[in-house]
């Protein structure tokens, strides 16, 4: 699966999800820290990837076809949390179902949307 991480997601998220064969583009690392969302949300449809953000800013996009978007929104958030939050996502929904879909996961809550492509035809 190919996956944009935004500029708030920890490097040992990043660098696990490479050790378990990822193909991740992070914006901190390619020095691209300060990209506008447009510019984000851009390139990441450009080459077909999962968003993974803590800006819950891209739950706007849940309307239109997209690669996937994963938000991570706790209350106090540190790179441990951010981390485990994100890994378990990963891991409870496979590759296929990732399109057009935007988890928003928090402290004790994840909510699912999607989009429906069939009803947007």
């Amino acid at each position: 699966m190919r996956i944009l991480a935004d500029e708030n997601i920890p490097l040992m998220t990043i660098s696990e999800l490479r050790r378990q064969r990822y193909d991740v583009w992070d914006i901190h690392k390619a020095g691209q820290k300060g990209l506008l969302d447009v510019e984000v949300w851009a390139r990441a449809q450009e080459e077909g990837r999962l968003l993974i953000t803590t800006d819950k800013g891209f739950a706007q996009y849940r309307s239109i076809d997209h690669y996937g978007v994963l938000i991570i929104r706790l209350r106090q958030p540190n790179r441990y949390r951010i981390h485990e939050r994100v890994m378990w996502a990963i891991s409870h929904f496979p590759e296929t179902e990732w399109r057009g879909m935007v988890v928003t996961v928090r402290d004790r809550v994840v909510a699912i949307s999607r989009y429906a492509r069939e009803a947007n035809r």
